[in-house]
């Protein structure tokens, strides 16, 4: 089975995770600084893991449209679809996924300051799961 590679995409910070090899679970891997070499950083992840997808997150509005930043994500996958090739890349609705993620951090008692350095890439594996879960249920598993 492929891995698939989810990435939560702000202009501060790259939220990532990783699905298992046979595509049950999601884990959250690192967060990059989206001010760095995030891009280089994401090439080493997929060679590592031997990604086939690349899952983003995409920011559409809670009536379903898309806004500014669902526009400048889609211009951030147009660049990502030039870098990699190879690889398919698929958008994920990531509605509430950051303030899902900072619920479960809160009510797993984690510290603001750590919370703050791993609320991304919680985000990317909300992302994820979510994708998975659908994913499974879409094939009657």
């Amino acid at each position: 089975m492929e891995r698939i590679l989810a990435l939560d995409i702000g202009h501060v910070r790259v939220g990532v995770a990783v699905s298992d090899p046979l595509g049950f679970f999601a884990q959250g891997i690192g967060v990059l600084s989206a001010a760095g070499d995030w891009l280089d950083e994401i090439s080493a992840l997929v060679e590592k893991y031997a990604v086939r997808t690349l899952l983003i997150g995409l920011p559409v509005r809670t009536d379903g449209s898309t806004g500014p930043e669902a526009k400048w994500i889609l211009s951030t996958v147009e660049l990502l679809r030039a870098l990699f090739p190879d690889q398919k890349l698929e958008l994920w609705d990531e509605r509430f996924t950051t303030t899902i993620a900072e619920r479960i951090m809160i009510e797993g008692n984690v510290s603001r300051e750590k919370r703050r350095h791993s609320r991304d890439k919680v985000a990317a594996a909300i992302i994820l799961q979510g994708y998975l879960d659908n994913r499974r249920r879409l094939q009657g598993g």
